[in-house]
């Protein structure tokens, strides 16, 4: 059937779609496979340490913020690339801007969940610990 507009789509169907979209980005893109499982990570230490729910709250909207972000620049990279399929030095700037974003909302996070989880592995760490 393909993709048309005037086909009536119904909420079952943005679902199955969206899904889609998911196991694309799993299957063809390494960095969100990294990016997911940092994400595991921090869930589970969410479930193991005992963080408030603020901070499990500050700790989900950074990870769905850095996914979100990493997906949109697997759009983008493979938008450019359909419009530009030969190399430009204009698509490659766009895409070091795109990666930079990323790039930046990923050092964020990683801060904030030093900022939370330091207060809960500081004492694991007994006398090795630097700060």
């Amino acid at each position: 059937m393909g993709y048309n507009s005037q086909r009536s789509k119904n909420i079952f169907d943005s679902f199955q779609t969206a899904w889609k979209g998911i196991w694309t980005v799993l299957l063809h893109e390494p960095t969100f496979k990294y990016m997911l499982a940092a994400a595991l990570l921090v869930v589970l230490a969410m479930i193991y340490f005992p963080t408030s729910r603020t901070e499990k709250a500050v700790l989900l909207v950074m990870i769905f913020s850095v996914l979100g972000l990493e997906m949109i620049n697997s759009v983008m990279e493979r938008f450019l690339d359909f419009l530009q399929p030969d190399y430009d030095p204009r698509v490659r700037i766009i895409k070091d801007l795109l990666a930079a974003f990323v790039l930046l909302v990923s050092l964020g996070a990683a801060v904030i969940g030093v900022l939370v989880f330091w207060p809960y592995v500081r004492p694991m760490l007994g006398p090795f610990y630097f700060f």
